[in-house]
């Protein structure tokens, strides 16, 4: 049974007192002095930055959550299937599946409460696939994940969500190509411009797996597809910044830089600047594609690109990309911050910062300022 709303209310300075509290908690302790230079920079201080921090909606989610109590997080989800928001559903659920794996009891308590519940039935599915991936024997866990995966599935049709969570499943389980297909099929059957998917999707053809099994699976397809996806994309939709996905994997391929054109992946990284520019400054909902796009812009030596994002970023650091090369992915983002901050050229004028580079690797000036 879900919480009355009475039982729900928590003040704003209390909710993210504690939530403050609650992220502060899991980061690395930190003995070096803040930095007189990173407020020249227009930066915020490190003992500000926050790793992964939630919005408003699942702040006080986490919180309760922190307490033992799931009913706030059950009727946060159960809110986004009714609304159809499925992108703000596929962020919640990741995030509330990764606090299950480090604190089961309130997870417990909510599927012994209602075991058939659609949201629990989504948390679970995430929770298994998360778990088994970070196994030495990722292979078989996943292939053993499916009936749950199937029953979230079930749990409401119209969801793509799911079916988002059955693309990782299949990338990390040795999926062949028709099946990724199918699901694939799937998945945009229900949402066809859901971002969560389509990042599953380029994860998946960027794989050795998906090479060796017939597809062509080059760094080219990859943005191909990525290219073809951010066309259609509506207007605002973080699927729009989906080459830049395709640039990162092709920095961090090993070969992938010398088979892609410079242009292009430049040309990624407008599009992601461009798109950017869209969302309030400071705000946590497009924090992880301006940490993307910093490490993609400092990959193609745009330092003082980086340092405009690093600067919209504010106190929002998240995991991805920087989890992706280190254990500590707040202590990996702090030091690529300050290095953009020490190498960045200096300024020269404010206006630059959101114009398109020029073919000559400089920016285009509209004129005197």
């Amino acid at each position: 049974m879900l919480w009355r709303d009475s039982d729900l209310r928590l003040s704003m300075v209390d909710t993210m007192a504690s939530l403050r509290a609650f992220l502060r908690a899991t980061r690395a302790e930190r003995n070096t002095p803040p930095s007189p230079r990173l407020a020249t920079a227009g930066l915020p201080a490190d003992d500000e930055v926050l790793l992964d921090a939630p919005d408003a909606r699942l702040g006080p989610a986490l919180v309760a959550a922190g307490r033992g109590e799931y009913g706030p997080a059950a009727e946060l989800l159960a809110a986004t299937r009714a609304t159809a928001e499925w992108e703000s559903r596929d962020r919640y659920v990741i995030r509330l599946a990764a606090f299950a794996h480090s604190r089961a009891e309130w997870f417990t308590s909510w599927r012994a409460a209602d075991p058939h519940d659609p949201d629990a039935l989504l948390v679970g599915a995430e929770l298994a696939v998360t778990r088994a991936w970070a196994s030495p024997a990722r292979a078989e866990l996943l292939h053993q994940t499916g009936p749950l995966v199937e029953a979230a599935a079930a749990g409401d049709p119209r969801d793509p969500v799911p079916w988002r969570i059955a693309l990782d499943r299949a990338r990390g389980s040795d999926a062949d190509h028709g099946e990724f297909e199918r699901l694939w099929g799937e998945a945009v059957r229900r949402s066809p411009h859901h971002y969560g998917c389509h990042v599953a999707a380029l994860q998946y053809l960027s794989t050795s797996r998906f090479r060796a099994s017939g597809g062509r699976g080059s760094h080219r397809e990859c943005f191909d597809f990525a290219e073809r996806a951010a066309q259609d994309a509506l207007p605002g939709s973080l699927v729009q910044a989906l080459p830049l996905h395709a640039a990162f994997a092709c920095l961090t391929g090993g070969d992938g830089r010398t088979v892609v054109d410079r242009a292009r992946l430049d040309s990624a990284a407008d599009a992601a600047v461009a798109l950017s520019a869209t969302h309030p400054a400071a705000d946590p909902w497009p924090a992880e594609l301006r940490n993307l796009l910093v490490y993609v812009l400092v990959g193609l030596d745009r330092r003082q690109d980086a340092l405009v994002q690093l600067r919209l970023t504010g106190p929002y650091a998240t995991s991805f990309p920087w989890d992706r090369f280190s254990d500590d992915p707040l202590g990996t983002f702090l030091e690529a911050r300050e290095e953009v901050r020490r190498t960045a050229p200096s300024e020269r004028c404010t206006a630059c910062a959101g114009h398109p580079r020029s073919e000559h690797g400089g920016r285009d000036h509209s004129g005197d300022h």
